[in-house]
């Protein structure tokens, strides 16, 4: 199908159309079409309950940094982030949009009411590390979790289908550098995304290929941030969100409305009165590593907290000290270098912070 001319959006959950490969249906018939089809059972759950008349609808956060929690969202406010995505990235009817992460989390989810929205063309697989090995056709637009992307990149037929897709979107974590290094050059309009499940996906997108890229986020245009007096994002986006949100996002905001993430509040380690961004050290770290490694903290009765790395076998920890020394300063030296089997990870994808702290506290 053709992509029109004009962008058009049915906010009008009573009269919206889902197509799907292609082919349109109404509300009831997609739930009949997809009803008995297991490959199908994260869409149709979520088509479910979308389609059920209630006007509110429960998602559920990643628990990167704790216990996942559940929230109760207005479907209206969901739709109005699927326009404010669609506008900015000028998406329009019958554009092509593969689906292929979680639909337990909000990123899955908001890609179905893009398509919901904006009359997108999707094509559904279950969430899986390589997307592109299912499809052997380009999309106009896929979101992904950086593993995924990284994943394609390894397969030459997969890094080719990634290159042929016209706009990526890259959320539900950091994106590593080097992988950002290496999407730069991409013919594809790719963004890393800013936002949280209480946003109901991204408030803000970075662009990171071709002469557009930039190292700082552009909120859209109805969000107004600020920061908290400890230096945190504080986020008023009336269109997604009842409440001023107060993150726990250490930022920077520039003159002209954009802004940077330096790390997480919850991931300040304060050792000896200096304070540490567990995100930049382990940055630094990052071209060091073959194996997944993650920085946390342990107690200290003189220095209050010290600086702890966790990381896969096999690395030889003598010589990583030594190369470690090169590129950090000496606060952001690790104590402790423990070896473990695996970095816990959330469902997501992203590093549990509270369970590599509760691994490093118990040895």
């Amino acid at each position: 199908m053709a992509p029109s001319n004009q962008q058009t959006f049915e906010l009008d959950i009573q009269k919206q159309s889902l197509t799907l490969d292609g082919s349109t249906y109404s509300r009831e018939e997609i739930l009949s079409f997809l009803k008995d089809k297991s490959e199908y059972a994260g869409l149709y759950t979520f088509l479910s309950q979308w389609f059920n008349g209630d006007t509110h609808i429960k998602v559920h956060t990643s628990g990167s940094t704790g216990k996942p929690k559940e929230l109760v969202v207005r479907k209206e406010q969901m739709m109005q982030s699927a326009r404010l995505t669609c506008e900015f990235l000028n998406l329009r009817k019958g554009d092509t949009a593969l689906i292929c992460m979680s639909m337990d989390y909000i990123a899955g989810k908001m890609m179905a009411v893009r398509a919901l929205v904006a009359g997108l063309d999707l094509h559904f697989i279950a969430s899986c590390g390589h997307p592109f090995e299912k499809v052997d056709k380009p999309f106009r637009f896929v979101a992904m979790v950086p593993l995924q992307v990284f994943n394609s990149l390894q397969i030459p037929e997969e890094r080719e289908r990634l290159k042929q897709t016209e706009i990526l979107i890259i959320g539900g974590g950091a994106i590593d550098p080097l992988l950002e290094e290496e999407l730069k050059d991409f013919p594809c309009e790719i963004y890393c995304t800013y936002g949280m499940t209480e946003t109901l996906s991204h408030i803000a997108l970075r662009r990171i290929s071709g002469q557009e890229a930039s190292l700082s986020y552009r909120p859209f245009s109805s969000v107004n941030l600020s920061l908290s007096p400890e230096d945190t994002l504080v986020i008023d986006a009336p269109l997604v969100s009842d409440e001023r949100l107060v993150t726990n996002d250490i930022a920077e905001i520039h003159p002209d409305g954009s802004f940077d993430i330096l790390g997480r509040k919850d991931n300040t380690i304060n050792s000896g009165g200096v304070k540490i961004q567990i995100e930049q050290v382990e940055a630094k770290l990052r071209p060091l590593f073959k194996t997944p490694f993650a920085v946390t903290s342990q107690p200290h009765p003189k220095f209050g907290e010290i600086v702890v790395l966790l990381v896969v076998p096999p690395e030889n920890t003598e010589i990583l000290k030594d190369e470690m020394a090169k590129l950090l300063s000496p606060y952001q030296m690790p104590k402790k270098i423990i070896v473990v089997d695996a970095i816990p990870q959330t469902g997501s994808g992203k590093i549990s912070r509270a369970r590599v702290k509760e691994l490093a506290s118990g040895l």
